[in-house]
């Protein structure tokens, strides 16, 4: 009690002893066995005080500062002047009319950065005016006495203000905010983080120190809203930061509503962090607690679980659902939006599929050819074929008449290819692609992307081969036949498997062949030829031409035939059944076409 007396006391009579003007030097001041440590910048008289003062004294110097200020008549006038200015100059009037404190000084300079970002003012002006060098003099020359949240939102303002970071003054804001870092309150660091994680990105030094403050405090995380503005604007720059706020969103699933919701499946997907417990505890409060969905919540909730690739058939029934009755009102941003996340996932609604069909009939004018190229990359997807069909693909030619060259080379090619699996590629579509002029640039290039691209050309060709008979060429040259072999591939149950049952049957491994790559762009997992009477037949005795090079050259005897085995392992199909993807129901197309009888083996 005697200490706590003390304490008071000597309160008092340091609030005494600050306003009378002072000759003591500042290095009589620092405690005992202390240093004292010259700032760079011009301080108040006993700024190397504050510093160096205990943080419990710093906290009771600042309420006892609130104290006085909400007791001063003047400060509480200059208070709401301040918070009721309506323009630049009603602010700068103010350091003309009343002596302002460093304190009123930083809140009129957070108050002009919100009436230049609210009016949409020039910060230029602002900057160069000469009554904000004032203020930032005045506000300089007593930077200690900046209670904690004015700092904060000063820092803030001069960022937005745009002020130049290499000023005096910058900086001394900059290492005051530094050195008060652990006296801050978790809301203000938290505040603060998300903006520079914004402002200034990863490589800010100041950021790099709060977020260090916010992983050892981070037992005081309360609230959603801080947990969802963390997660978004600040989880990406410090993975042990978000591990810990994905334990407390899990913690809180029960109290976000769906925006938040919405938010942090987005900062989710966009880190690319796939949390199962957090997604599937906010799926199952979005479907038991909110019937009524935006269209923003059912968009950006897709798309996160798409570019996730987590599938919780509940929320996608519930979203399709929602999503078909507003298909009517949506923008072709969207429409194409929604289509290519649903793809994405390989989840297929019909109605849904149905519904956008027809607003692409209905909105033929407004939608582009980009916007047109989504829907047709998306029902290739999932090999959907709209039940106007007719209707829809004479829409889909008539706005592609005329289009293709105006179309980037990658997009050009996934568009024709598309219409490939959707069995609508037309000869102009297949010139295109196929002419030597076209494909040049996939000449050299191993890049990951690039072999992709060569393998949806080599499937164009087989399409143009075997089922376009009208089409006259050019086809791809036969050095273009060979696609690359992916690496490390796993063999899969199912596929040591049919490997085992097919050994028996083929009696010798000269009737089989294994892992078969053809010109076609497909692999066979499995061929053998087979006579009238059923029996295995030695392969390298007859001509192979699905093959770069055939090591026979005898023709099939009457009545045997080529059996294909394709193995269809659970991705290759949909979500909502045993339908084959498009990729992959052209692959058995092209091996039927080819002469083979297929045997799918699933």
């Amino acid at each position: 009690m005697a200490a706590r007396l003390v304490r008071r006391c000597c309160w008092r009579h340091f609030g005494a002893f600050v306003s009378a003007p002072s000759a003591v030097p500042a290095s009589l001041l620092l405690p005992v066995g202390k240093v004292a440590m010259a700032r760079a910048l011009p301080q108040a008289p006993f700024a190397s005080f504050h510093a160096s003062s205990p943080s419990s004294w710093a906290d009771r110097f600042s309420v006892k500062e609130q104290v006085e200020d909400s007791r001063n008549p003047e400060h509480r006038v200059i208070r709401e002047l301040i918070e009721t200015a309506a323009s630049p100059q009603e602010l700068f009037q103010l350091t003309e009319l009343h002596a302002l404190n460093s304190n009123q000084a930083s809140l009129i300079i957070t108050q002009l950065s919100r009436l230049a970002a609210e009016k949409n003012l020039e910060t230029e002006s602002i900057l160069r005016d000469e009554r904000f060098q004032q203020l930032i003099g005045m506000m300089d020359s007593q930077i200690s006495q900046v209670w904690n949240n004015t700092l904060v939102n000063l820092l803030k303002s001069l960022y937005s203000l745009g002020m130049d970071g290499n000023r005096r003054e910058m900086q001394s804001v900059e290492q005051e905010v530094l050195w008060r870092l652990r006296r801050l309150t978790f809301r203000q660091l938290a505040s603060l983080a998300e903006f520079l994680a914004v402002k200034q990105g990863k490589e800010s030094k100041l950021l790099y120190e709060v977020i260090k403050k916010l992983e050892l405090r981070w037992t005081e995380l309360e609230g959603t809203r801080t947990v969802v503005a963390l997660m978004g604007k600040v989880g990406h720059v410090s993975p042990a930061l978000m591990d810990r706020l994905e334990d407390k969103a899990l913690e809180l699933a029960e109290q976000f509503n769906p925006d938040d919701i919405r938010k942090i499946t987005l900062a989710l997907a966009y880190q690319n962090r796939r949390c199962v417990p957090l997604l599937r505890a906010l799926s199952y409060h979005l479907i038991q607690k909110h019937s009524e969905l935006s269209l923003n919540v059912l968009l950006d909730v897709i798309f996160a679980y798409g570019k996730l690739n987590f599938h919780q058939p509940q929320v996608f029934q519930k979203i399709a659902t929602d999503l078909h009755s507003q298909v009517s009102t949506m923008t072709p941003v969207e429409v194409t939006r929604c289509i290519r996340s649903f793809a994405l996932l390989k989840w297929l609604s019909l109605p849904l599929f149905e519904a956008i069909a027809q607003y692409a009939l209905d909105n033929t004018k407004q939608l582009s050819v980009t916007h047109l190229c989504g829907i047709i990359l998306s029902f290739a997807r999932l090999n959907f074929q709209p039940s106007g069909s007719e209707d829809f693909y004479n829409m889909v030619h008539e706005v592609l008449q005329g289009q293709l060259d105006s179309l980037e080379p990658h997009l050009l090619m996934d568009l024709v290819w598309s219409l490939c699996v959707l069995q609508q590629a037309k000869a102009p579509y297949l010139q295109r692609v196929l002419a030597p002029d076209f494909y040049a640039w996939l000449r050299g290039d191993q890049s990951l992307k690039t072999q992709n691209l060569r393998l949806k050309l080599i499937h164009i060709n087989a399409a143009a081969k075997l089922e376009s008979p009208d089409y006259q060429g050019p086809f791809l040259p036969a050095e273009m036949l060979s696609a690359a072999e992916p690496a490390g591939e796993k063999v899969t149950l199912l596929q040591s498997s049919l490997r085992e049952a097919l050994a028996g049957v083929l009696g010798s491994r000269n009737n089989g062949r294994f892992d078969v790559r053809t010109i076609y762009g497909w692999q066979i997992d499995a061929e053998m030829v087979v006579n009238s009477e059923n029996k295995p037949l030695p392969l390298k005795d007859f001509a192979a031409p699905h093959l770069l090079r055939s090591e026979g050259t005898k023709p099939l005897p009457p009545g045997a035939r080529r059996v294909a085995f394709l193995r269809w392992e659970f991705p290759n199909f949909s979500n909502r059944g045993k339908d084959l993807l498009g990729r992959y129901a052209m692959a058995q197309r092209h091996i039927q076409a080819a002469g083979f009888l297929v045997v799918d083996v699933s």
